[in-house]
């Protein structure tokens, strides 16, 4: 199936999803809900304990739950109980929680928002504008994001045309543009700015993510016109793109005396952006 996967808040608490697009319907990952609604300290294991028990009681939840690769804390994609809008509801019966006629209206406003941003995805740009606003991002910082996830489709489109594999593959691409553009692997560049599962890009600074943008949009148009045929020269191609980036990056801080690639993380910026303005 055609899956698209996300990241949904419910509170600003991040829940992975998967949008499968043969079905028209969202999955989500059962232990991120899990970690919403009970507040637990080790959701995998209250949802262990849960399962075993709707299993003994014979409940058809535990039977036809699925599992999908969905990205973990250490950037890798490992399988993940998930569930539908549908199961989900059932889940929520389960688990005693002041939160769950909430989480019951969120689930029924994610649905519906999916169908209206397929039908505009205007509507879905809005939407994400309307997300980064309330976490406190500037307006320039959200233009330079929502471009940067232009930018990113337009490499994975590519790397889809070239054969490469979603998971895995993507991310040792990934991982070369990084090293050879900021001079940090993702995992240390995410390490530097003490970040988790977080998305890296939404902790860059404007000229991060320029600099970020700059390596992959140089990367896709290399790959068009050099037509890799293997893994191998999808790398190579990806460390050019990233290179071109990274002279760039060195120019910069010749220039200014400052380093481009630095430890501010959101919170950070952010905080920044609001000093400004006082």
């Amino acid at each position: 199936m055609t899956k698209d996967t996300a990241i949904k808040l419910f509170k600003d608490k991040q829940i992975r999803t998967i949008w499968d697009d043969e079905h028209e319907k969202w999955y989500f990952s059962i232990v991120d809900v899990v970690g919403v609604l009970t507040e637990s300290p080790n959701p995998r294991k209250y949802w262990s304990v849960l399962k075993s028990r709707l299993k003994k009681e014979g409940s058809q939840l535990t039977t036809n739950c699925s599992q999908l690769k969905m990205l973990s804390s250490d950037g890798k994609y490992y399988k993940t109980d998930v569930a539908d809008t549908e199961q989900l509801f059932r889940l929520i019966q389960s688990i005693p929680s002041p939160k769950a006629e909430p989480f019951k209206l969120w689930l029924a406003k994610v649905g519906r928002e999916r169908i209206d941003e397929i039908e505009d995805p205007e509507i879905g740009i809005d939407r994400l504008m309307e997300t980064y606003l309330r976490k406190g991002y500037s307006t320039s910082w959200i233009n330079q994001r929502i471009k940067s996830i232009e930018v990113r489709k337009e490499l994975t489109d590519e790397w889809d045309n070239r054969g490469v594999k979603k998971g895995q593959e993507y991310a040792i691409l990934t991982d070369e543009i990084t090293k050879a553009w900021a001079g940090l692997t993702t995992k240390q560049y995410k390490s530097l700015k003490q970040l988790k599962r977080e998305n890296l890009r939404d902790h860059m600074t404007n000229l991060e993510l320029v600099l970020n943008m700059l390596a992959e949009a140089t990367t896709t148009e290399i790959s068009k016109e050099k037509k890799p045929k293997s893994f191998k020269d999808n790398q190579r191609i990806a460390k050019q793109g990233g290179t071109i980036a990274g002279n760039t990056r060195k120019e910069i801080e010749e220039k200014t005396g400052k380093k481009v690639v630095t430890d501010q993380n959101a919170k950070q910026i952010i905080k920044r952006k609001n000093k400004e303005l006082e």
